[in-house]
């Protein structure tokens, strides 16, 4: 069955420093602070992974090739697909990216040469809650493709080398073992939290201090983009990369970040001693 999209192929940008929070096989997956300059540190909990989103910050998706051949990225925000705003399906465009290459996804793709930047925001401000999506607010998806061979036709110019990133230990602290080891306006309501609680498998453990998160339509800015062709191997994404992201409140309070333990300051005693000491 032969799957033919018209895709927005990239073009590729300088290589960026190499990240210890990417995730994926085919494609690593990375969500990058674009204000604490920082890639944000993941948290794996009950099979899923997360990240800790601070409320007003700019981040962006970095997407990068591990292999030598073409992949497509279908990438999905809140369940809207990031270039044509389509409540997200894996059929649908994406990103081509050739061999070894990535790309930073800063935002909401407005046209070939503009994008409005993702920002971390209230769900209820969220694009997605703001075009009446409200249900998946707060996850990132990239769905990866491997492209069907062909024999060459062209030939395209060099490209830049990508790095590939670090991969030592890319999961912060938790309660669950790194994968090494095991491999509509929205509405802010307790109601609301429970049935996303719900949703978690009951992974919640106590009432969310915060309001959820969501990805914002923001700033306008400059992000180049061409069209071209990519044929799929298969129906379906070789790989599908999830990352869920909240506050820290929130993922605290679901038990995805374990809080230190608070040891108690010993209590006064109203006889520590027998007789009236002088005064220092």
């Amino acid at each position: 069955m032969k799957i033919l999209s018209k895709i927005i192929y990239l073009s590729i940008m300088t290589g960026f420093a190499s990240s210890a929070g990417a995730i994926g096989s085919l494609a690593d997956v990375t969500v990058y602070d674009r204000v604490e300059q920082r890639a944000l540190p993941l948290y794996q909990h009950n099979g899923r992974y997360y990240v800790v989103g601070k409320p007003g910050n700019e981040y962006q998706i970095r997407v990068a090739n591990r292999g030598h051949q073409d992949i497509l990225s279908v990438v999905s925000v809140d369940g809207v697909n990031a270039v044509s705003g389509e409540t997200a399906n894996w059929t649908q465009t994406g990103y081509v990216l050739s061999g070894h290459q990535g790309f930073d996804i800063r935002g909401w793709r407005k046209s070939m040469d503009r994008i409005a930047a993702f920002y971390f925001t209230e769900h209820r401000n969220s694009y997605a809650a703001r075009t009446g999506r409200p249900d998946n607010v707060g996850v990132i998806g990239v769905a990866v493709f491997r492209k069907k061979f062909e024999p060459p036709v062209s030939i395209r110019p060099p490209l830049r080398p990508w790095p590939r990133p670090h991969r030592e230990s890319p999961f912060a602290q938790s309660d669950e073992a790194a994968p090494g080891a095991a491999a509509a306006e929205a509405e802010s309501s307790d109601a609301v939290a429970q049935d996303r609680a719900k949703s978690y498998g009951g992974i919640a453990r106590m009432p969310r201090k915060s309001t959820t998160l969501g990805t914002g339509h923001g700033r306008g800015e400059t992000s180049q983009v061409t069209y071209t062709s990519f044929e799929r191997a298969t129906a379906t994404p070789a790989e599908i990369i999830t990352i869920h992201y909240d506050t820290r409140d929130n993922l605290l309070a679901m038990g995805v970040i374990q809080q230190p333990p608070v040891y108690a300051q010993p209590a006064p005693m109203p006889f520590p001693g027998q007789f009236v000491p002088d005064p220092r």
